[in-house]
C-alpha cells in the first residue's frame, strides 16, 4: 500500500488520483497494479479470487527490492476465505509460474511468513502488455490518418 508520503519521488501525480477518488481514500493508501492483469486475467489462467490474493499481495508490495511477505490469515481476512483456501490459491499460481514463496526462517529456526516473487507474473504478462500497446498505438495511427484525410476534405479552396 503506498501513502501520499511513500509516493513522493515516485512519478505518480497523486492529485489526479486524489481528484478522482478524494483526498481521504488517496491518503490512507492505494495500490498500484497494471491494467493487463485485470484486461488479460482469463488468458492468464486467473480467476477473480486470485486476481483479489495477488491484489492483496501487491498492496503489501512497496519496494522492488523488499518482496511482500503477508500472512496467510491476513489474505484470508481481507479476502474473505479460509486461510487454506488462500494456501491452495498461492501453491497453484506458484504451479502456473506466476508466483514464487521464498521462505523466511527465524534464526531459532521456527517459521516466518514467506516472501513472494512476481516475477514470473510480470513476464508472462509482458506479452499482453506489448499486444496493448500495439493496439493502442495502430489506433492512434488510424484516427490520425482518419484526422488527416478529414481535414483534406474540409480544405477551403
Amino acid at each position: 500500500m503506498a501513502s501520499a508520503e511513500t509516493s513522493k519521488g515516485s512519478g505518480v501525480d497523486l492529485s489526479k488520483l486524489e481528484h478522482r477518488w478524494g483526498k481521504s481514500l488517496i491518503d490512507a493508501g492505494w495500490v498500484g497494479f497494471p491494467s493487463v492483469f485485470l484486461w488479460r486475467q482469463q488468458a492468464l489462467g486467473l480467476d477473480p479470487l486470485d486476481v483479489n490474493i495477488l491484489l492483496q499481495l501487491a498492496d503489501h508490495w512497496w519496494e522492488r527490492d523488499n518482496l511482500p511477505f503477508p500472512s496467510k490469515k491476513t489474505l484470508a481476512d481481507r479476502v474473505g476465505v479460509k486461510p487454506r483456501t488462500i494456501q491452495r490459491r498461492i501453491a497453484r499460481m506458484e504451479t502456473g509460474g506466476f508466483i514464487k514463496r521464498i521462505e523466511r526462517r527465524h534464526r531459532n529456526g521456527g517459521n516466518k511468513t514467506n516472501r513472494y516473487s512476481f516475477d514470473g507474473l510480470i513476464k508472462e504478462a509482458e506479452r499482453f502488455a506489448q499486444e496493448v500497446l500495439k493496439e493502442r498505438e495502430k489506433r492512434k495511427r488510424e484516427k490520425s490518418e482518419r484526422d488527416t484525410k478529414k481535414g483534406r476534405h474540409l480544405r477551403v479552396v
